[in-house]
């Protein structure tokens, strides 16, 4: 897929020039003064937002209503367009940019529904929501996030085609020709009343990760080297091609960690690792981690110079805002300040042009994940799956190994038992008891993920079971336990503990992490350390994802292209009901000195 010069070219062009004509003053003359002349000065505002996921209505289709959280965010585009307006009417249209910084097209079951179900790459398809929705906001550039590739590059090559903005990519190069396979960068030139036009550039940068989340759709066509290595060859040319301001779009958080351990040799949050260490860079919107961060300030270790960092918070509950200040000197547009912001899209009510430009494709989508499609002997519920085995979990391990099993037979790993690893990804997800529709049943697995199949031994077992366990805080035998202050220790998400289903085990919580499993057994018999065992894994985690133990680079058995979700959904379809009494049973437990928690 190489870059397509022309079109590239043509769109930054026609945007470039779009931009020159529309802008106007905006800035007046300072009054202070150097060598008896008032100083030129302009500024403008560059706003942001990031890991939208689909998000364009204030709405959860997994709960079938209006979202809501314990600090009561609001989502979707719907609300950013208002911000949006606002900032340009009080800044001045001329004066403003709008950029996104990946994660665009996976979430929702709306996302799903036009990737999926009515697919835009059908003949005659649709125009993607998202789509619809970006244009008419009117973004003028956005990163390519590491989830754009989940549906396959077919769906992604369709969305970047409706889309009337460049989806950018640096390092997201062509496997044969090493050239990129989108546009590296946008970049215009905004009009100011000093007669002097500024120009910005947008360097787009994603996920290295991608070559392991996203292996079955990108192997052989794509390659995605680090985000320092790409920053630092094509900040000079944008600096070289008149760049007065460059700002990079990164789909990479800050902490300059990785999930994927060693796998890949580069950084998978390393938005401010290029801040400091690649020259030229005036401020880097930061998108992946899911977390705000207003503003943050990284010096650069070459020119001493700050360079500002931003992170809106995900689903489109913040607005970003970079504020540019400028200064005409030796020839040249100087940038003399940079500060940055972020909006609360809680303040701000649902724009009536996003709304009724799809509120068709809403409607057809909420019609769909309410459909009836079985029903379930008992209720379930993730509230406490995080630390306790609850029959919701073993469900999904349920399902998983059922399938595995089916796929396995006749094979010569068809002896082999299987076991399966689940995830708690929402506390909020339930079954209950009777009628259950596709919206329930997706909302135990929010996440594109595949199902594959790997053999590890027993003794490989107990150490992923170990790494697992870190998530839980130290807690000293005695005294009660507060489940509120029990799990995520160092910053581990819900969805990076596994509990593995098909085993019993107990974890001693008193103990320091990697001495925590006990009484591990399969089959009520202490468990083989030499003994081979099946285990149905979700491929993100297969592919390094959490960077658990051997998983990655065990033997891969089986493996399909269908979402865990659409199985979940299918299984449900095909047995009509859950009899929650066939697979529910209390495998593992959190201990202290060998008492149980709970």
């Amino acid at each position: 897929m190489p870059l397509n010069r022309r079109k590239f070219l043509g769109r930054t062009a026609a945007t470039s020039a779009g931009a020159a004509l529309a802008s106007a003053a905006a800035a007046v003359p300072a009054e202070a003064r150097g060598h008896g002349r008032p100083r030129r000065r302009y500024a403008f505002t560059v706003m942001g937002t990031t890991d939208l996921h689909g998000n364009v209505f204030n709405w959860d289709y997994f709960t079938d209503a209006e979202f809501d959280d314990t600090a009561h965010n609001d989502v979707g585009l719907a609300k950013i367009s208002t911000l949006v307006d606002q900032v340009r009417k009080e800044k001045g249209r001329r004066n403003t940019l709008l950029i996104d910084a990946g994660d665009t097209i996976q979430g929702t079951q709306l996302s799903y529904y036009y990737a999926r179900v009515d697919p835009i790459t059908g003949e005659g398809g649709p125009v993607h929501p998202m789509a619809q929705a970006m244009n008419a906001i009117g973004y003028d550039a956005a990163a390519l996030g590491n989830h754009e590739f989940n549906y396959g590059i077919p769906v992604l090559r369709k969305f970047e085609e409706q889309c009337e903005f460049p989806l950018l990519g640096a390092n997201a190069l062509d496997a044969k020709t090493l050239r990129p396979a989108f546009a590296p960068y946008w970049m215009t030139r905004l009009r100011t009343p000093c007669g002097r036009d500024v120009k910005v550039a947008v360097l787009g940068l994603t996920n290295p990760g991608i070559a392991i989340w996203d292996k079955v759709n990108v192997q052989g066509k794509m390659t995605f080297p680090g985000l320092e290595e790409q920053a630092a060859k094509w900040v000079p040319r944008l600096r070289s091609m008149g760049a007065d301001v460059v700002i990079v779009s990164a789909h990479s958080g800050t902490s300059g960690t990785s999930s994927y351990g060693d796998q890949v040799p580069y950084v998978e949050n390393a938005a401010a690792l290029v801040a400091e260490k690649v020259a030229g860079i005036d401020a880097i919107l930061v998108g992946h981690a899911h977390v705000e961060i207003p503003e943050s300030r990284v010096v650069n270790k070459e020119t001493g110079r700050e360079v500002v960092l931003s992170e809106p918070l995900k689903w489109g509950q913040r607005l970003t805002l970079f504020d540019f200040e400028l200064e005409w000197e030796r020839g040249r547009w100087q940038v003399a300040s940079v500060s940055a912001k972020v909006l609360n899209s809680h303040t701000a009510e649902e724009d009536p042009r996003i709304v009724g430009l799809l509120g068709d494709e809403h409607k057809k989508v909420v019609g769909y994940v309410n459909q009836t499609i079985g029903t379930c002997s008992a209720a379930m519920t993730a509230t406490e799956a995080p630390y306790k085995d609850v029959p919701i979990l073993d469900f999904i391990n349920h399902v998983q190994s059922e399938t595995v099993k089916a796929a396995l037979a006749g094979t010569e790993y068809a002896a082999l038992p299987v076991l399966s690893q689940a995830s708690c990804f929402s506390r909020t997800a339930a079954i209950p008891a009777g009628e259950v529709t596709i919206r329930q049943v997706a909302g135990l697995y929010p996440f594109e993920n595949t199902l594959e199949a790997r053999v590890l031994t027993g003794a490989q077992l107990k150490e992923y079971l170990e790494f697992s366990a870190r998530y839980y805080v130290q807690t000293p035998a005695g005294g009660d336990v507060d489940p509120a202050k029990l799990t995520n220790a160092d910053n581990t998400p819900d969805y990076n503990y596994d509990a593995v289903g098909g085993l019993t085990y107990e974890i001693d919580i008193a103990k320091a992490p990697g001495s925590r499993i006990a009484g591990l057994g399969f089959d009520g018999k202490p468990i083989d350390e030499k003994a081979q065992f099946v285990l149905a894994v979700n491929n993100y985690r297969a592919s390094g994802g959490g960077n658990f133990p051997h998983v990655a680079s065990a033997k891969q058995v089986w493996a399909n292209s269908e979402e865990i979700r659409n199985t979940i959904i299918a299984w449900v379809q095909a047995e009509k009901s859950i009899e929650v009494s066939r697979f529910a049973s209390v495998d593992w437990k959190l201990t202290r000195d060998g008492v149980p928690v709970f």
